[in-house]
């Protein structure tokens, strides 16, 4: 893979994150968890170029997340939809649920795990993490659709430190 600027990711951020779906990844090579996720996004905060997920805290991917400085955001080409569908829809808790994904994992350079099949990688340092509360949302329409249980995601804003593309 080939490192750019986080500037010149090329790809609209709506699209890449809501439609193609993203792999987050948080642990270490031999001890890590990754979750598909379709909330997020790609800015600039704190005059750094940041991404923010979101991950509710059921989620085996949400220990790693916790116990980690840092975590990979890996995209992946339409080709590997069942990929992120299993990743979507099985816990690592269960099973090698990465092996039945068919995924090799990639260890990173800041020390995380990404995707060999990923088009694009963004490594990614913790700058701020809080929960959402229901008392903060404007729209309470938003929580009877999204959180009918509420169970409320905790917010990851990172630091995009590296952004790598497959040539």
């Amino acid at each position: 893979m080939k490192q750019i600027d986080p500037k010149k990711i090329a790809a609209n951020a709506i699209e890449l994150i809501g439609d193609r779906w993203m792999l987050v990844t948080a642990g270490e090579e031999g001890h890590f968890n990754t979750m598909t996720a379709s909330w997020g996004g790609l800015g600039e905060l704190w005059y750094k170029p940041v991404a923010f997920v979101f991950i509710r805290p059921q989620r085996y991917t949400y220990e790693f997340a916790e116990q980690s400085e840092r975590m990979t955001l890996s995209f992946l080409g339409e080709e590997h939809r069942k990929a992120l569908q299993i990743c979507g829809s099985r816990s690592g808790r269960d099973g090698d649920k990465i092996a039945a994904a068919g995924l090799t994992p990639q260890p990173m350079e800041s020390g995380g795990v990404a995707f060999r099949e990923a088009t694009l990688v963004l490594e990614c340092r913790k700058l701020y993490a809080e929960f959402l509360h229901e008392a903060s949302f404007v729209d309470p329409a938003t929580v009877q659709r999204s959180y009918p249980q509420h169970d409320f995601h905790k917010m990851y804003i990172m630091e995009i430190e590296k952004a790598w593309v497959r040539e």
